[in-house]
């Protein structure tokens, strides 16, 4: 891939390789219905984040697995590496290949299953995401990609979740036509683009034992900071993003609206030209003469072509998201002033 922000394209290029196995991992082609993830796996996706995320970068890496009946396990993963457009040599598809056969060598899961993308204030309904994981799961049915949320981590709460391309919006990417006759034609909606597979977190017990261990010895003021009453800036800047994609969709819809009332007009455009045709013809009739000859009227008037409806789906997706992540975030934080109002009056 030419960016790491744009999406783990160049993968797609390694699935030669790997579809194979992929698919001689499942059993049947029944769908995906739930994703167990290894806890060492969850900590290596947030260990990449804080050693080269950087406010709103992107990291983005390979997850690896298998599937068994309906569940898709992963169970290990490894990350891109971080390069610039200068690195001309980096072969991206040679790294891939090259870190899957060093794990197959160890005796450690090596088919891929998808990949997991970190995000900012959850911004992460994008073409570049669309396309990417369009590329995965045509190659690899049951692949999904894993959606870090940093921001919403640090606040006290894992935020990891799994997506999966509908089968609707597969058909219409594989027909690669986004036009709005085909969009409504398919019933497609930006509430059925992606689907959320649930995630289980599996650890082992001497990890669970561990995990209980160091709970106890966690000091208490700590666990005091998730009760604190300040939004710091999460509210803020979450309502700043919506208002940018808010003010993308009023500018999709102005562009929409320009594209229907071009074509009202050339129907109206149309309309005048047969009847002027129409009574010329009557006159040459009564005359005498040949009627006009008969001329291909969409080749006078070529239809505008209508603007791509696709984006529009991602803006309105994307603003679904935030509203989605403001309304969780509020009702933690009210639930947070109820109970402070509880305990002074309480205490009063």
């Amino acid at each position: 891939m030419a960016s790491r922000k744009e999406g783990p394209g160049a993968a797609g290029g390694g699935f030669g390789a790997s579809k194979g196995k992929g698919k001689a991992a499942a059993a049947g082609d029944s769908a995906v219905k739930q994703v167990q993830i290894d806890g060492l796996v969850v900590l290596k996706i947030i260990k990449h984040y804080q050693e080269e995320g950087q406010g709103n970068e992107v990291v983005q890496g390979v997850l690896l697995g298998l599937v068994v009946d309906d569940r898709l396990e992963i169970t290990n993963c490894f990350p891109f590496p971080q390069h610039t457009e200068d690195d001309a040599d980096f072969d991206e598809v040679q790294y891939q290949m090259e870190m899957m056969r060093s794990l197959r060598h160890v005796n450690i899961d090596h088919l891929h299953v998808g990949w997991y993308q970190s995000t900012y204030y959850g911004s992460f309904v994008t073409r570049a995401l669309l396309d990417s994981q369009f590329s995965y799961q045509h190659a690899i049915e049951e692949s999904v990609v894993l959606i870090y949320d940093p921001i919403k981590t640090a606040q006290g709460s894992l935020s990891l979740k799994a997506y999966r391309l509908t089968p609707k919006l597969m058909e219409v990417c594989k027909e690669k036509d986004f036009s709005p006759e085909a969009l409504k034609k398919a019933n497609i909606a930006y509430e059925n683009m992606f689907e959320e597979v649930p995630i289980v977190i599996k650890n082992s017990y001497l990890i669970n034992v561990m995990l209980w261990e160091l709970e106890k010895k966690s000091a208490v003021a700590d666990r005091h900071e998730l009760l604190s009453l300040a939004s710091s800036n999460h509210l803020g800047k979450s309502l700043q993003l919506l208002m940018d994609r808010v003010d993308e969709m009023s500018q999709d819809i102005v562009k929409y609206n320009t594209y229907l009332r071009n074509v009202s007009k050339q129907q109206q455009q149309k309309h005048q030209y047969q009847q002027r045709r129409q009574q010329e013809n009557i006159q040459r009739q009564s005359r005498g003469e040949p009627p006009l000859p008969e001329e291909d009227i969409n080749k006078l008037f070529k239809p505008p072509q209508p603007p791509p409806r696709m984006e529009s789906l991602l803006i309105a997706g994307q603003i679904n998201t935030y509203c989605q992540n403001i309304k969780e975030f509020n009702a933690q934080n009210l639930g947070k002033l109820f109970m402070a109002q509880a305990l002074q009056d309480y205490n009063n």
